[in-house]
C-alpha cells in the first residue's frame, strides 16, 4: 500500500524548536528522519535518533521519559537500540507509532511540561557523531534510469539501449563490506585496466573514478523464502530511504564485467548518508510512472494501476564537487547536476517485487541501490562519465579547475530534498566521500 496523507504532512504544523520551522530547514516536524549516533566527546553506545530542526532527539533518553502511549514506548525503546534492525522488525504499524509519537511530542507547545522533558533529550546535530543505521545484511545494486542508460550507451557509439531495460529492473549483487557512512576517506582504487593500443593489461590505480548519484532503500521487513512480494504490498516491505554514492572505477569496469559484470570497479567504496526518510514522510511527493508511447507495457506482475499512477517519487537530487584546491583556498564547491527520481524507469515498489519473483528472501536490513538517477536534461547526468562524455569533454568548476573524472583529494557530496506547493519541503540531509591516493602494493 502507499501511504496516504495525514496530519503529519500538514504544512501548518509547527514545531516548539524553533530551528525546526525556519524556511528551507531539512528536518521541520514534517520529516522526522531517524538516525543512529552518538553525542561527540561521550563514551556512550550508539542509539537511534530523529531530526527536528538542528537538533535530534536521543531515543535513548527519550525511551526513559515514559512519554508515550504503550504503541509509541514499544517503537520508541526499539528505536534506541545502536541499529534500527529491531525497530524495522517491528513492522510499518510501530514504524508508524514511532513518527506519529515524535510529532506529537514535538508540536508547538512550548513551555509545557512534556516540551521541556522532550527538549532535554536534544543533542546539535553539528555535535553528532554517526555510524551506519543498520546492520546490513545484502546489497544490490540497480540500473534503472533510462536517461543514464542512454547516455552511456550513445557514448559507446549505439542509440540503442540493451532490450531487457524496458522489462526488467536490471541489478547486480554489490559488496556490504566496504559500505560507509557519509564523512569517509578512501583510497583510489587498484584494479586491472586495458590500455587503448595495448596487448596485455596492467594493475594500476584507475584514471577514470566516478561517482553515481542514487538513492539507497532499506528493506524493513522480508519476506519468506518462494513467497514473491506484490508490488501494491512491496512498499510495506520499505523502511525508508537515504543517499548513496555508489563509486566506480570506469576503466577497471570496461575491462572486466564482460561478461559477468562489475566486480573490483565497484566494491571499494560506497557512501551512505546518516538519515533515512521515511515512505511516511514522502506520501505528498509521489508522481505518475514515466512512460513514453514507444515503452512496452509492463508484465502483469510489475503492474498496477497504483504504480502507474503514484508509484513515482518526485525526489530533487544534487551532485557537488569539492577539491583539494578548493579547500586550501575556501573556495565554494561546485554544484555539477540537479535532477529527480521521478525520472527514475522503475519504481522502487518494481524493484522489490522482481528482486522476489523468483523465491529469494528479502531480509530486514537488507539494502537497495537505485541506480545511478539522471534525467533528460543535459545538467542532470547522475555521473561524470555521462557529464564529461568519458572524459573528452572536462567539466569546469567554479574554482577554475577541470574535471574528466573525480581526482585525488576531490570531495564528493550528494544532497535530497522534496518539495511542492502546499506541503513543506523536507530533506535527506548528505552523503560526502572524499578521494585519497592509492596504496601501491608494489
Amino acid at each position: 500500500m502507499h501511504e496516504v496523507l495525514n496530519h503529519t504532512h500538514d504544512a501548518s504544523a509547527r514545531s516548539w524548536l524553533a530551528s525546526a520551522n525556519q524556511t528551507g530547514c531539512a528536518f521541520p516536524i514534517q520529516n522526522l528522519a531517524i538516525c543512529v549516533f552518538r553525542p561527540k566527546g561521550e563514551s556512550v553506545p550508539y542509539r537511534g535518533g530523529v531530526a527536528i530542526g538542528d537538533q535530534i532527539v536521543d531515543l535513548s533518553l527519550l525511551s526513559q521519559a515514559n512519554l508515550a502511549d504503550d504503541a509509541g514506548r514499544v517503537a520508541i525503546a526499539a528505536g534506541a537500540a545502536p541499529q534500527l534492525n529491531e525497530l524495522m522488525a517491528l513492522g510499518p504499524h510501530a514504524w508508524r507509532a514511532l513518527r506519529h509519537t515524535l510529532f506529537a511530542l514535538l508540536h508547538d507547545q512550548e513551555g509545557s511540561a512534556v516540551a521541556e522533558e522532550v527538549r532535554r533529550c536534544l543533542v546539535p546535530i553539528d555535535q553528532a557523531l554517526f555510524k551506519l543505521p543498520v546492520q546490513i545484511g545484502d546489497y544490490t545494486d540497480y540500473y534503472t534510469s533510462i536517461d543514464h542508460a542512454t547516455n552511456i550507451m550513445r557514448l559507446f557509439g549505439s542509440d540503442e539501449i540493451g532490450a531487457n531495460f524496458r522489462w526488467l529492473p536490471l541489478a547486480y549483487h554489490g559488496r556490504v563490506s566496504s559500505i560507509d557512512i557519509s564523512g569517509h576517506t578512501f583510497r583510489r582504487p587498484i584494479g586491472q585496466v586495458f590500455p587503448a593500443g595495448g596487448t596485455a593489461p596492467e594493475a594500476r590505480p584507475t584514471a577514470k573514478l566516478d561517482y553515481e548519484l542514487e538513492l539507497a532503500v532499506y528493506i524493513g521487513q522480508g519476506n519468506l523464502r518462494g513467497q514473491a512480494i506484490p508490488l501494491d504490498q512491496a512498499e510495506d516491505h520499505v523502511f525508508g530511504i537515504g543517499l548513496l554514492n555508489d563509486w566506480s572505477a570506469r576503466d577497471i569496469q570496461s575491462w572486466e564485467m564482460n561478461p559477468l559484470g562489475p566486480f573490483l570497479a565497484k566494491n571499494f567504496a560506497t557512501t551512505l548518508s546518516p538519515w533515512i526518510v521515511s515512505m511516511e514522510a514522502l506520501a505528498p511527493f509521489r508522481s505518475a510512472l514515466p512512460r513514453r508511447g514507444e515503452d512496452p507495457a509492463s508484465l502483469a506482475y510489475l503492474d498496477s494501476s497504483r504504480n502507474r499512477e503514484s508509484g513515482a517519487l518526485d525526489i530533487q537530487l544534487e551532485v557537488w564537487m569539492e577539491t583539494a584546491h578548493a579547500r586550501r583556498e575556501n573556495l565554494p564547491a561546485t554544484r555539477l547536476c540537479a535532477t529527480s527520481f521521478r525520472h527514475q524507469y522503475w519504481t522502487i515498489a518494481q524493484m522489490v517485487t522482481h528482486h522476489t519473483i523468483n523465491g529469494c528472501n528479502l531480509r530486514r536490513g537488507d539494502l537497495l541501490g537505485s541506480g545511478t538517477v539522471s534525467g533528460p536534461g543535459a545538467q542532470e547526468a547522475g555521473a561524470m562519465m555521462e557529464l564529461a562524455r568519458n572524459g573528452a569533454a572536462p567539466v569546469r568548476l567554479s574554482s577554475g579547475e577541470d574535471r574528466a573524472f573525480v581526482q585525488d583529494g576531490d570531495a564528493i557530496t550528494l544532497k535530497g530534498y522534496c518539495e511542492r506547493a502546499g506541503f513543506v519541503r523536507i530533506g535527506f540531509g548528505e552523503s560526502r566521500g572524499e578521494v585519497r591516493p592509492a596504496r601501491m602494493l608494489v
